[in-house]
């Protein structure tokens, strides 16, 4: 008799079958619902990721041309061949106008026969900086002269401003080929100036000659490769309407560690009496007639040559040498005094550890027949007084800089002269201190 609770044969099996495929089912569908979703989100992360690294790359590309428009701008403002020093960084602006101020106060002291026999606390340098963008290419630049050294604590003065046209070479394809500036700008003569100011100038006075002139004129200026040029036209007197000066440069950099330059400069056919002195600055004074009050013209013509090396090792630091001839002429008909000035300037400058440098030059400038030279001297005793015939400075300086903003420096410099006639200058040393900064 079958026993009614027994399964049939081969029945359990079948059942097993079944549970075990349906526990297989309840597991392996959730896991395969988790696997597509995990998918799905593989599949989004990697799109995002491709997004992103798109927009990385577009970022990229946008940060390397303002990068590139950066350095071009700056190339062209900071090239040998421009006419004055790099511009200041500004951390101040309002809109786009920047503002900067550079500056010197300090002591100083000379000898007996000098300007400052009592010794005097001096503003030395105060400018003001304007710049801003007018239209694309097209940039204002101003200046004014609060104080200097040659007007301490006088009249407010304007500086160089300008407009600066700056590549005007785009429209052949070119960069930084041709620029113009229009305005009243430095007289590209020499490299001097290009750091006269109290936070460039290692030291805190300046070679014997010290060429420098800022007038109103106009200027192009660019570099093919490694050469660099700029030539000016500008107002060579006060007479405004008289003859102009031309002047120019022409320079050459092999490489980061030597830069030479030439340069060539004619004052213009000055007029005795509607131009007293020329713009040129020249050993403290200017360029003026030295003939009988007959005299009508009087001109100078010079040429100069320049060099520069410098170097990383031993913390860093440069030497730098310049010298030329200049020759004066007048038509005064009572006597021929056409004469010949010839100087020269050597500087060396090495940084030091701990921040400080060193920096010693010495510079000379030599006329047999005589020619007005000021030097450390008293403007009114040897401007209008007795010719010099030979002048010669030995400038000692250590220096110390808490960063390109802020530079501490100390000075003592011996001059030593001959007038015509053989009286000695030897009183006229310079002792001083000065505190330098911009910001």
């Amino acid at each position: 008799m079958r026993n009614p609770f027994a399964h049939p044969q081969g029945s359990l099996p079948i059942l097993g079958r079944l549970v075990f495929l349906a526990l297989t089912l309840a597991i392996t569908l959730p896991l395969h619902a988790d696997n597509t979703n995990l998918t799905e989100e593989v599949r989004l992360l990697r799109e995002e990721n491709a997004l992103l690294q798109q927009q990385v790359k577009q970022q990229g590309a946008q940060l390397d041309t303002l990068i590139q428009k950066v350095s071009s701008l700056e190339t062209t403002r900071q090239i040998e061949g421009g006419n004055d020093k790099p511009l200041p960084n500004h951390d101040f602006g309002l809109g786009q106008l920047h503002i900067g101020v550079e500056g010197g106060v300090g002591f100083a002291e000379t000898g007996p026969d000098g300007f400052a026999p009592g010794g005097q606390f001096r503003v030395d340098e105060a400018r003001l900086f304007l710049e801003a963008p007018v239209y694309n290419d097209v940039y204002f630049y101003g200046e004014l002269l609060l104080a200097t050294q040659e007007n301490p604590g006088g009249s407010v003065q304007l500086g160089e401003l300008y407009l600066d046209f700056e590549n005007i070479s785009k429209l052949w394809q070119q960069d930084d080929q041709l620029n113009a500036r229009l305005g009243q700008l430095n007289t590209p003569f020499g490299e001097e100036y290009l750091t006269r100011t109290a936070i460039e100038n290692p030291l805190i006075t300046h070679s014997i000659v010290d060429f420098w002139a800022t007038t109103p004129g106009a200027e192009l200026y660019g570099n093919f490769g490694k050469f660099s040029y700029v030539v000016a036209v500008q107002n060579g007197g006060e007479n405004v309407g008289g003859d102009k000066m031309v002047a120019g440069r022409i320079g050459f950099d092999p490489d980061e560690h030597w830069h030479f330059s030439v340069s060539g400069m004619r004052t213009g056919n000055l007029e005795a009496n509607a131009d007293s002195t020329s713009q040129m600055w020249f050993a403290n004074g200017f360029f003026r007639s030295i003939g009988s009050p007959a005299t009508t013209q009087f001109h100078v013509n010079a040429v100069e040559g320049d060099a520069t090396a410098r170097w990383q090792r031993w913390h860093g630091g440069h030497v730098s040498a310049f010298g030329g001839v200049a020759r004066y002429d007048d038509n005064d008909p009572t006597a021929n005094n056409a004469r010949n000035i010839y100087y020269y300037s050597g500087e060396v400058m090495q940084n030091l550890p701990k921040q400080f440098y060193a920096v010693t030059r010495f510079s000379q400038a030599l006329c047999t027949d005589g020619i007005p030279m000021v030097g450390y001297g008293n403007f009114g005793d040897y401007f209008f007084g007795p010719l010099t015939t030979e002048l010669w400075r030995l400038s000692l300086g250590l220096g110390y800089r808490f960063s390109d903003r802020l530079v501490l420096k100390m000075e003592y410099s011996f001059e030593r002269g001959t007038e015509v006639g053989g009286d000695s200058r030897n009183k006229e040393d310079f002792f001083g201190t000065e505190a330098a900064f911009k910001f």
